[in-house]
């Protein structure tokens, strides 16, 4: 009798393992009316959410940001199995047609079963898939590139120096390379092919530098821009010279590297700026870069020509042989001067242009790469079109220049004549810098901070100084500690000394000529009082980013007429990003009944004198004043951090 028990227990149990592994696959089958409905409506969701995320990623590719590596494997998860859910919710239709009984049995109960738990899985899957989704961010700045690729200008027959070059970088024993020739002859156009074509041709280099220099180099600006290619955080930028040399000589040193150093002049003490020597086993090489042979100067002549000048007389192709022949083969006159021959349709105007160029002939080579050049220049079909050109050389070498910034400072002038209102000149300066800019006078330089600038060529810019040398006085960028000497000022229409370390101005100087003044971007902290007073028909004057200047000279208004108020022929004041300034006496901005543009920017922090002051408090003061100003066309107000007024250009 306990055997017939033990047995019959144990067939209980067998027989209820068995009713739950039946009733178990028979549930995949008997739910499936729910579970499509439910796969279906948990695919919807991961579609949404998946498009979601690549939205997101999209947004953050177009700022330029790498999207997340766990985001990247995310997304290429969902795609396949979005597609596979689709493919299961598919088949459903067939497996529901299969069930003969409602949810009770199946014609076909194996495969049902095998579906039902595919359904299941899938629930989970998308279920875990779309918990997975909750990214806080899908992207982040990118590591620096190796190579940053530049945007490359026509080779202008560069090949061989090309090849020439890279081979002593990557298979002979040179550590330094310096290359050298005449202004405008293609060094940068060759250095940028150089640059890119570490991005196409193998080596072994893990990172190639790209730093213009200029003339008057500065070494903090040399190592940020290394910095940029190194990946050293923005604040990093606030070091001093010294600790950024450390930090560069420390990434630099353990990596094999290119510096390619752009407009250089003279030598540069790489120690200074924190690049490693090359170590003595290492060869130094000059390689000059040549002006080009007359066959292909002659091509190149002819490609900025172009073919409906030179086929609009059988003479013409002769002549334009000997305009080519007097650029020298210099590739920067070859495009200047053949632009400007391009709308030349006219024996006459042909015959005209060699005799010219012939009269500018000069052993010096320099100045006659600048007699060539300016030829491009008095070509231009007006004097206001060659004013609006020298005006712009009052920038440092490659200053980016807003274009707006352009069109003020020839409008306040008077050089664009056309147009009483700013908004209306805008059309003619849009038409001047166009013009400038396909004559090879101006070159494009991007957007800063959302406005579009232009530049000049160095050698362009060099010319230009050597036109104006007798009606401009410019020593902007020049590194000066002190004020020129002032009897330079005395006969000058225009005087720049923007983009300096000046900090006093303690001299007196007379000029009644002097209409634009350019004191910008200095570390001002006095200007004595009466630097003003001989100035009588000064229109234009910059006085921005002094960011250390507190005062406006006291003279001011202690000795009428000494000082700003002498200015009454004004029309443009730029007080804009100075954070220190503490005082503006009273009266001083409402005498300057022609102004017509003033731009103001200051922190709003600090101890302000209550007396005899427009700042003191919040600016009802300033704006009062301001509200007597009939001309005033643009105003821009802005108290740092605590006040902002602006009222947009017209």
């Amino acid at each position: 009798m306990g055997n017939c028990c033990s047995e019959q227990c144990g067939l209980d149990n067998f027989l209820l393992r068995g009713l739950d592994f039946i009733v178990g696959h028979a549930n995949y089958v008997w739910k499936l009316k729910q579970t499509l409905p439910t796969l279906s409506a948990a695919l919807e969701e991961l579609k949404a959410r998946r498009d979601d995320v690549k939205r997101r990623v999209d947004i953050a590719e177009r700022k330029l940001l790498k999207p997340l590596e766990e985001v990247q494997l995310w997304l290429s998860t969902a795609g396949p199995m979005i597609t596979e859910a689709e493919k299961l919710i598919e088949d459903g239709r067939q497996q529901m047609n299969n069930l003969c009984l409602g949810v009770c049995a199946s014609k076909s109960c194996q495969s049902s079963y095998k579906y039902g738990k595919k359904v299941n899985k899938m629930l989970q899957e998308i279920s875990d898939l779309k918990r997975e989704a909750a990214f806080e961010k899908v992207a982040e700045d990118p590591p620096p590139a190796p190579v940053v690729v530049r945007p490359e200008e026509q080779a202008v027959a560069l090949e061989s120096t090309i090849q020439k070059v890279w081979s002593c970088i990557v298979e002979t024993n040179v550590g330094i390379i310096g290359l050298y020739g005449l202004g405008g002859v293609g060094k940068t156009t060759l250095l940028t092919k150089l640059n890119n074509k570490f991005s196409t041709t193998p080596n072994d280099f893990e990172v190639v530098i790209w730093a213009v220099v200029s003339k008057d180099y500065d070494v903090g600006k040399i190592q940020d821009r290394i910095g940029e290619n190194i990946g050293v955080p923005q604040s990093w930028k606030n070091k001093s010279v010294d600790q950024k040399a450390i930090d560069i000589y420390g990434v630099l040193s353990n990596k094999r590297f290119v510096v390619l150093l752009d407009d250089l002049w003279k030598k540069v003490d790489l120690n200074l700026v924190g690049i490693p020597e090359p170590s003595q086993t290492k060869a130094k090489t000059k390689i000059k870069v040549d002006c080009m042979e007359p066959g292909k100067a002659w091509e190149l002549f002819q490609d900025k020509v172009g073919d409906e000048a030179l086929n609009s007389h059988p003479d013409i192709p002769n002549l334009a042989k000997q305009v080519a022949e007097r650029c020298g083969g210099l590739p920067l006159a070859l495009i200047t001067i053949g632009r400007a021959m391009a709308c030349k349709k006219t024996l006459g105007e042909w015959n005209y242009a060699i005799e010219m160029l012939k009269r500018c002939a000069s052993p010096q080579m320099e100045e006659e790469v600048f007699k060539l050049l300016k030829f491009s220049y008095d070509n231009l079909p007006n004097a206001t079109m060659r004013s609006c050109f020298l005006y712009c050389c009052l920038h440092p070498e490659d200053y980016c220049i807003p274009k707006k910034r352009l069109v003020e400072y020839w409008f306040c002038e008077g050089l664009l004549i056309e147009f009483d209102r700013i908004s209306e000149a805008q059309m003619q300066s849009d038409h001047i810098i166009n013009s400038l800019l396909n004559a090879c006078l101006l070159e494009n330089s991007g957007e800063i901070h959302g406005e579009e600038c232009v530049k000049m060529h160095d050698v362009i810019r060099d010319m230009a100084v050597w036109i104006t040398r007798n009606s401009e006085a410019t020593e902007a960028g020049a590194q000066l500690y002190e004020e020129p000497d002032v009897k330079a000022w005395e006969s000058v229409k225009r005087m720049s000394v923007m983009t300096n370390k000046i900090e006093v101005l303690k001299e007196i100087p007379k000029c009644p000529n002097l209409r634009t003044l350019f004191l910008s971007q200095n570390e001002l902290q006095v200007i004595s009082d009466g630097f003003f007073q001989f100035m009588p028909h000064l229109i234009v004057l910059d006085l921005s980013r002094n960011l250390r200047l507190r005062v406006l000279p006291e003279g001011i208004s202690l000795l009428l007429p000494i000082g700003l108020k002498s200015l009454t022929k004004l029309k443009m004041l730029d007080l804009s990003y100075m954070h220190n300034l503490r005082k503006i006496p009273q009266h001083l901005i409402s005498s300057f009944h022609k102004l017509q543009i003033f731009r103001m920017w200051w922190s709003g922090y600090g101890d302000y004198p209550n007396e005899d002051n427009v700042l003191y408090g919040d600016n009802e003061k300033l704006i009062e004043e301001l509200k007597g100003l009939r001309r005033l066309s643009i105003l821009r107000i802005q108290k740092r951090h605590v006040l902002s007024r602006e009222i947009p250009d017209p």
